[in-house]
């Protein structure tokens, strides 16, 4: 990896015009800021991307007006003519490269007019530049003070808050920022949401984790960062790459490879490279779970195998216990499944699956209070999600509910349509490694 300050250095030194306030939206390769050749590190800090697509503002021109525009003109005349000669001398500072003297002058000339975005991003920029990532954090925001929906300013504010350690809030935001979505540039949507990723795999969101950067592996080429954080997803490690103890670190690298196998759809690869991983760590946490997920869609018995085996290194492991019990429910064994469901809710009280699988596989056995009692806490556990509300609507019918049954089927139709508008004109689900999601029965 190359060194943040020398990578900094030497990409600022050919780039340093590009950080203007419109250009963040421009594809890659269009435009002289456009980055000429791959990143050499996901983990580096953003700036070096901004500045080679430039700013965002371009593409939100409309509502980002120019520093003649009322955004940016103050309410007295004096006030408006020392704004102006400030920001014109703060970009032609900027320009030349005097960056402790241009963000001196955009922060007097934002003490005139605190609502101009545009100047806020550049103090935010130059500030991240520097690795002053406080003041850069509070630059950007004031940014989504102003304007909270915009993207890419989002980004930058999570990751700001990721180089201060400050990983919740920065989740947040990073998450925000790509709902919303962060330019046309794909080196800033790459590293946006890797770092994403990263940290929905350190919040043991692994679900997450592995559907975003299944997505980034379908659009971008192989890189061994993103292999790696893929690996630590599969196996279920809830750490952040850089804090992987080094006996975990080659066979995570192993069962990214495999799993960026099974995503790129090699699967005769993918196949020996789980084989592989499984031989050299069969009493590793971890590596029976992610070779059972991988045999469950064409060998189901001997997934179930594998995460047996799972249990055996590691006893607690309430995930190889979920993908028992829902193969149990999709085979119609739902006795057999009672146990491990069980034992996951007992395990995990505040995991929606575990309650999701218990409820389901009570209500075939004949215990529908109980299975009522079990949905009932899967959906306040998961309101966002339409199978929960599936799944308890036809527990409210078995349990002569009907109203409620009704009131379930109708917040079902709602999430599952709002799930829908979301995924028009996004590509296909990814292959899943260490899915919760399974077939409804």
């Amino acid at each position: 990896m190359i060194a943040l300050k020398e990578r900094k250095s030497r990409f600022w030194e050919r780039r340093r015009p590009c950080l203007r306030a419109s250009q963040v939206g421009t594809p890659a390769g269009k435009g002289a800021c456009a980055p000429k050749r791959w990143l050499t590190s996901l983990a580096l800090p953003l700036l070096v991307v901004i500045l080679a697509a430039s700013h965002p503002l371009r593409n939100v021109s409309a509502q980002t007006p120019s520093r003649r525009s009322s955004d940016r003109t103050a309410p007295r005349k004096g006030a408006a003519t020392d704004f102006d000669a400030l920001a014109r001398r703060a970009d032609e500072a900027r320009e030349a490269n005097r960056l402790e003297e241009a963000s001196a002058l955009y922060l007097q000339a934002l003490r005139l007019k605190p609502a101009w975005k545009e100047g806020w991003w550049y103090v935010g920029a130059m500030f991240y530049e520097r690795d002053r990532y406080a003041e850069a954090r509070e630059a950007f925001l004031k940014f989504v003070a102003i304007d909270p929906k915009f993207g890419p300013a989002l980004a930058m504010l999570g990751l700001c808050e990721f180089q201060l350690r400050q990983y919740e809030p920065a989740l947040i935001h990073l998450r925000q920022g790509n709902l919303l979505g962060v330019g046309d540039n794909p080196d800033l949507r790459l590293v946006t949401r890797y770092h994403e990723a990263i940290l929905h795999n350190r919040f043991e969101e692994f679900e997450l984790a592995y559907d975003v950067m299944s997505r980034l592996i379908n659009e971008q080429p192989e890189t061994p960062d993103l292999v790696f954080a893929l690996g630590l997803t599969a196996l279920r490690l809830a750490y952040l790459p850089p804090d992987v103890p080094a006996d975990k670190r080659e066979m995570a690298l192993k069962a990214g490879r495999a799993a960026y196998y099974l995503i790129t759809k090699r699967y005769q690869e993918a196949a020996q490279e789980f084989k592989e991983m499984v031989e050299n760590y069969r009493d590793s946490p971890g590596a029976h779970y992610a070779y059972g997920v991988f045999l469950l869609r064409d060998n189901p018995d001997a997934a179930i195998e594998e995460f047996r085996r799972e249990l055996q290194v590691a006893p607690k492991h309430v995930a190889a216990r979920l993908q028992i019990a829902f193969e149990m429910i999709k085979q119609g064994r739902h006795a057999d499944g009672l146990p491990y469901a069980e034992e996951a809710v007992k395990l995990a009280p505040d995991l929606f699956a575990a309650h999701n699988a218990l409820g389901r596989i009570l209500l075939e056995t004949g215990e529908i209070e109980r299975a009522v009692k079990e949905l009932e806490v899967a959906v306040k556990l998961a309101p966002d999600s339409p199978e929960m509300y599936f799944a308890l609507a036809r527990a409210y019918n078995r349990a002569k509910r009907p109203k409620d049954a009704e009131r379930a089927r109708a917040e079902f139709m709602r999430l599952d349509k709002i799930r829908r508008a979301s995924r028009e004109g996004g590509e296909a689900a990814p292959e899943k490694i260490g899915s919760q999601q399974r077939p409804r029965d």
